[in-house]
């Protein structure tokens, strides 16, 4: 989907501060591994199921070498000592034709702000418009903000056999 790739838009957030919502460029690298090392511990575990503080070449590239077609990133950028910074990023990753997993991270001193919400409110947008039927997400049970933005948006639970994490899912119409 060419348009995602120049997607941006602007939003308040619950406090009346603005966001920009727009995709992932390859020079965000630099601020997006800022953004990383400024999420806690328990940010990290809940974003990749492990505390990631640094990434593989090959990493890198699959988070930062983004097609815009079958691998959407958005990241959500704001005001902080007098320049944009990124504080929360989401995307989709197309695992078989008409279905995508998502995924999200928010700095957490950003948490709590609605930030996770619009970044979903977009993904869905540009998922429905590029023709994917359904989009899953597996979140860990404590999680509860993620898996109430999740909820919110229609998400339901589906069975699966690992009770380590709830699998999501959401049909597209």
């Amino acid at each position: 989907m060419p348009e995602a790739a120049a997607y941006i838009a602007r939003e308040s957030l619950n406090d009346g501060s603005q966001v920009e919502i727009r995709s992932l460029r390859p020079e965000d690298e630099a601020d997006m591994l800022a953004a990383v090392g400024r999420a806690s511990a328990q940010s990290l575990q809940r974003r990749f199921f492990a505390v990631k503080r640094g990434f593989s070449e090959q990493e890198r590239a699959f988070f930062m070498d983004i097609d815009f077609r079958n691998h959407v990133a958005l990241v959500a950028l704001v005001e902080e000592a007098g320049r944009p910074a990124i504080v929360g990023g989401g995307r989709y990753v197309v695992f078989e034709p008409g279905r995508a997993e998502m995924a999200f991270v928010v700095v957490d001193a950003w948490q709590g702000h609605g930030i996770g919400s619009i970044l979903m409110r977009h993904l869905v947008k540009i998922a429905h418009s590029s023709g994917l039927q359904e989009l899953t997400a597996e979140v860990l049970p404590e999680n509860a903000a993620m898996l109430k933005v999740f909820e919110k948006f229609g998400f339901e639970s589906v069975w699966r056999s690992d009770p380590r994490t709830v699998h999501l899912a959401l049909k597209l119409s």
